[in-house]
């Protein structure tokens, strides 16, 4: 098991930060990253509440997690402090050993001159996941939310 530790600057303000990261359909549109699509099964945003979320590939050569092209998860809410902070448990649904176990995400929203610092920290990352990947496509995903918020 690994972890991964990215920091963005978002020039957005905190607050519609944080909403980005409760909304299934901002999720959908940001937290992918380039070369795949989302669909969010289900998302209960409150603590303890869950979700369920598939990323498919959009090329056919690409190999999925779950499926031949598609890398679905579930997890759930573990805790939200407004405007602050989000951490999720969640697990990938697969049943290849080096890909499985819970990962913990948690995301830290810092005010900053000019906007939010998002810092996203991923622990639990399986050792069937190379943690270059797993890091390159969160930088993918939360260049695609400063995109989404500082759009409004």
């Amino acid at each position: 098991m690994g972890s991964t530790r990215i920091r963005h600057h978002v020039n957005a303000p905190r607050a519609r930060v944080y909403r980005a990261l409760l909304d299934a359909r901002a999720i959908e549109s940001w937290r992918v990253p380039e070369g795949m699509t989302s669909h969010v099964h289900a998302f209960d945003a409150r603590e303890g509440g869950a979700f369920r979320i598939s990323l498919t590939y959009d090329a056919p050569t690409a190999t999925g997690k779950t499926t031949a092209h598609t890398d679905t998860y579930h997890g759930h809410f573990a805790k939200l402090v407004a405007d602050e902070q989000v951490v999720e448990v969640m697990e990938f649904e697969t049943e290849d050993p080096a890909l499985r176990g819970e990962m913990t995400i948690t995301v830290t929203l810092v005010e900053v001159d000019g906007g939010t610092d998002v810092i996203a920290v991923h622990d639990g990352v399986p050792s069937g996941v190379p943690l270059a990947d797993n890091e390159e496509g969160w930088r993918m995903s939360l260049a695609k939310l400063a995109a989404f918020v500082e759009a409004g």
